[in-house]
């Protein structure tokens, strides 16, 4: 089954804020028809301000940590959840490239943050470097997965 009509189907609403992915998660589900009945929320957390003003991000979790660390993701997480109140909300941190990896956190490295009802888990995958949409994609792909075994 369709992952949107899964979600329609159980009365499921999601929303997510994503930085990496720049709107790709929001467009997986407002591309298609009736996910106005369930995609409640889609935020563009692209900057450290954006992170620390509109999701609440603690600034020391970014300083200690980064950006794009599994800290981060959870605050990301929990300011989305909170925001949008839905059963299913979703974060996503990560370096697209072509730019910006270090040793530690190599281009590819992608934190996706996923919360149902009350429970929530942070997964942490690098992708190939196959270049920026590549990664986005493969992003994209992998939280389409996880939603669906959440909500099986």
């Amino acid at each position: 089954m369709n992952l949107i009509k899964l979600l329609i189907k159980k009365k499921i609403s999601i929303s997510v804020a994503e930085s990496c992915t720049g709107g790709l998660v929001a467009s997986l589900f407002t591309s298609q028809p009736g996910s106005s009945k369930i995609f409640k929320l889609g935020i563009i957390s692209y900057s450290n301000k954006s992170k620390l003003d509109i999701l609440k991000v603690p600034k020391n979790i970014i300083s200690k940590y980064g950006a794009v660390s599994k800290e981060c993701c959870k605050h990301m997480l929990i300011g989305v959840s909170k925001l949008s109140k839905t059963k299913v909300s979703i974060s996503i941190t990560g370096i697209a490239g072509p730019k910006g990896g270090t040793i530690k956190k190599p281009i590819g490295t992608v934190f996706i943050g996923i919360k149902f009802n009350k429970n929530y888990k942070i997964f942490k995958f690098i992708f190939k470097n196959k270049g920026r949409k590549y990664i986005q994609n493969c992003t994209v792909k992998k939280i389409s997965k996880i939603i669906l075994n959440f909500v099986k």
